[in-house]
């Protein structure tokens, strides 16, 4: 689907949509835990059906009531009788948290699996796991797209730089605790994207598991073994990575409000309101401002866009190395996009450098490189472009964000799709 959008200011109040980060693992922890969960407030994004999907496969059962999901458990425990069955097939669809959290976790439940993906997702780096597989003596091969795993997962010390994805962190630290001894999860370099692995650790501590870290930087976790995920109920919060597309509306001069947003929310995305004051200011230090995105890739897209338009200001994004392998290189598909409709930005091997400009020129068709940021990036860009903009395959906004288009209009966008 292409979309056109003819330029004109947004206004009105938007609740954007439960946190899929935060869903992805209230959801992992219910699907561990012994009996019947509630989780509250689940959007049903192509993401989050991989997740449950998979799950699926792994034993836990899932239904939908309302806007919540009921979970009956599998009861994962070191002595469960899942360890003998054949490996699961695991379908993590475009979704990088599926796959690498569950990696681990088909280990401890299922003493293996067989992971399959769309898009560039098998391409996404797994190596950080495969070290540790090599050095803890598990089996796998990654061929034409299909990853096999195999072996038990040991208790013991897992080292892991802290410059990879969280998401490697994460999927350790859900399944450690199911093995029969203690483990630790040690960072041999300085964390990025901690916020992420807090937000996994509330949901682990909310389904009855303990995380003790120390009190050193980075932190060490230290995982006990034999612990068991206990039913809990548990209710989604909206998103930040969502909600900052929103307030990069806001930002660029349309009366958006944003409802129902968690201020000391545990996720890392939250920093966009102190993100977004920086960029406010007009008396920027010489060389323009600075703003470090290590612990904050996913909020790139609508920095980027709010710089573009930060007339007279130089912004420089750094420490955004992993944005090249998101759904798309993110560092260069922000270029290519904010480039075409008439911005000042130069990509960096780690960066990007934008110069602001009053409006943008737009009258141009965008690619939105099939990722659901880039297109959402182009749509709030595109109101304040002096041309109508086309999006092309802006369907796949549906992978985090399925009512967005319907939300641009409601807002007063101006639009018309196509095949």
């Amino acid at each position: 689907m292409n979309v056109t959008i003819t330029p004109g200011r947004l206004s009105g109040t938007v609740t954007p949509p439960p946190s899929k980060s935060q869903a992805h693992r209230l959801l992992i922890a219910a699907a561990l835990a012994h009996g019947e969960s509630v989780v509250s407030n689940v959007a049903l994004s192509q993401d989050i059906r991989a997740t449950i999907r998979c799950l699926e496969e792994l034993g836990a059962q899932f239904r939908r009531e309302g806007s919540g999901i009921v979970v009956q458990g599998m009861g994962a425990n070191v002595m469960s009788p899942m360890r003998r069955m054949a490996y699961p097939r695991l379908d993590c669809g475009e979704s990088g948290s599926t796959l690498r959290f569950l990696i681990p976790i088909a280990l401890a439940v299922r003493g293996g699996g067989i992971f399959t993906g769309h898009g560039r997702l098998m391409e996404r780096p797994l190596t950080p796991y495969f070290d540790l597989f090599d050095e803890k003596g598990i089996s796998y091969e990654l061929k034409d797209g299909v990853l096999t795993v195999g072996g038990m997962l040991p208790p013991g010390v897992y080292q892991l730089p802290g410059d990879v994805s969280s998401q490697f962190f994460s999927g350790l630290l859900f399944a450690l605790p199911l093995l029969n001894g203690p483990s630790a999860v040690v960072p041999t370099t300085p964390l990025e994207s901690e916020g992420y692995i807090q937000m996994t650790l509330q949901a682990m501590a909310q389904f009855g598991v303990e995380m003790p870290a120390t009190l050193s930087l980075p932190p060490h976790y230290h995982p006990q073994g034999n612990q068991t995920y206990r039913a809990a109920d548990a209710v989604v919060e909206a998103d930040w990575s969502q909600a900052a597309f929103w307030y990069a509306a806001q930002f660029l001069g349309s009366p958006v409000e944003v409802a129902g947003m968690d201020p000391r929310s545990a996720q890392g995305d939250s920093i966009i309101q102190s993100h977004r004051e920086a960029m406010g200011m007009k008396l920027a230090p010489a060389g323009g401002l600075e703003l470090d995105v290590s612990n904050c890739p996913d909020l790139v897209p609508p920095l980027a866009v709010m710089a573009a338009l930060r007339a007279g200001e130089t912004t420089r994004l750094v420490n955004a190395a992993r944005l090249r392998l998101k759904e798309s290189d993110r560092l260069a598909s922000v270029t290519a996009v904010l480039s075409a409709l008439g911005a000042d930005i130069e990509e960096g091997p780690d960066s990007l450098t934008i110069r602001g400009k009053e409006m943008l020129a737009g009258g141009v068709t965008v690619d939105s490189f099939n990722d659901h940021r880039i297109a959402m990036m182009a749509a709030i860009a595109a109101a304040r472009c002096i041309n109508p903009v086309t999006i092309n395959a802006a369907e796949c906004v549906a992978k985090s964000y399925p009512s967005f288009w319907e939300e641009y209009e409601r807002l007063g966008g101006k639009i018309e799709k196509s095949e």
